[in-house]
């Protein structure tokens, strides 16, 4: 098992890969899109006291990643002895197509074979995505941590907002678009016959270029969200998600707070189903309270999960993998953010420790 970190577009500078590393970190997960929300703060939270909107827009439909973006990513990354070691989700401009069953469907899944093969040359193990047509949303963020330390969480599900026209995966692709809200309107088994096609024409091809595409479960994990079908918002449907192209090149984005926050199931069970069949990619390394619709995630140490227990699970079956921090509540003092990941690093790289003697 190894250390990782998770980093946005706007956070791939020396500062934050240095705070990486001194935190204990060897491979790195890149969001090469900036997730910015209300506040504009590119947290990947709502803004306080409110439900999840829109996290801005997405990029440039007509610009796919360049060899030569991806180069400098890799050259800043390995310049401060870390691995480049995961993309985590597509831009929606370059895939909504695909998400929509719209009809530049085609031509978009052929950008997402480019960036693939682009990624495998690079050396970048696993593509992580989420085949979400609403993305995250329903969120609130409160003083769920202990010590009122800040957070997000669910109190109460409330589906009041349909998806509109030109928006999917909470972005906003195209301002001026209309029908496209018709096509997030349908039903779960279009949605599956979508994903089924995605498969069919990426994991070979990732296949072929030794890249691994990660799954990302629905979050929150809700049967429908925003007037459309989600995938994977129960631990089983994962099976299901891999049965569709049985491949190496076919694996999961093993959110542990997600999961947990499933209404059937255990999280014990479920980790060693796909433990055992070496199915994770890489896990988002988190704990929550409670279970949709009411959960509060907080401090690594203090939720549901034992997270020792999932580690001896991970160890039991030679996951070689790669664990991050994921949504760390934030700390009272002068750098909220930091503090919060330093803690949870420090947690992990303990527990890990431990397990190894």
């Amino acid at each position: 098992m190894h250390l990782g970190f998770g980093l946005y577009r706007h956070m791939l500078d020396q500062e934050h890969l240095r705070f990486a590393k001194q935190c204990g970190a060897t491979h790195i997960v890149v969001h090469l899109v900036d997730y910015f929300n209300q506040a504009g703060d590119g947290s990947d939270q709502p803004t306080s006291g409110g439900r999840g909107g829109g996290w801005g827009h997405a990029g440039d439909p007509d610009k796919l990643w360049s060899r030569e973006e991806l180069q400098a990513v890799k050259d800043l990354i390995e310049g401060e002895g870390l691995i480049w070691h995961a993309v985590e989700n597509f831009d929606p401009a370059h895939w909504h197509d695909v998400l929509l069953d719209g009809p530049k469907k085609e031509q978009q899944i052929e950008g997402l074979k480019q960036t693939i093969r682009l990624l495998g040359e690079m050396g970048v193990a696993i593509m992580g995505y989420n085949f979400s047509l609403a993305g995250v949303y329903g969120r609130t963020i409160g003083t769920y941590g202990r010590g009122e330390a800040g957070g997000v969480g669910m109190e109460g599900f409330v589906d009041e907002e349909p998806m509109p026209d030109g928006m999917v995966w909470n972005m906003t692709f195209d301002e001026n678009a209309t029908g496209t809200a018709q096509r997030t309107r349908i039903s779960s088994d279009e949605l599956w016959e979508r994903l089924t096609y995605f498969l069919n024409e990426l994991v070979p091809v990732a296949e072929e270029a030794g890249v691994q595409l990660a799954a990302h479960p629905d979050d929150p994990p809700v049967p429908r969200l925003r007037d459309t079908p989600r995938l994977v918002y129960q631990p089983d449907m994962y099976q299901r998600l891999l049965d569709i192209v049985p491949s190496k090149a076919s694996g999961l984005e093993y959110c542990l707070g997600t999961l947990a926050e499933m209404t059937e199931g255990d999280i014990y069970e479920a980790t060693e189903k796909y433990a055992a069949q070496q199915k994770i990619g890489y896990i988002h390394f988190r704990n929550v309270r409670g279970k949709v619709p009411d959960y509060r995630e907080v401090f690594i140490d203090e939720g549901d999960i034992d997270m020792v227990r999932i580690l001896e699970i991970l160890k039991k079956h030679d996951f070689q993998g790669v664990l991050i921090p994921d949504h760390a509540p934030g700390m009272a003092c002068s750098a909220p953010w930091y503090a919060g990941m330093a803690y949870s690093m420090g947690y992990m790289k303990s527990a890990m420790a431990a397990l190894e003697k």
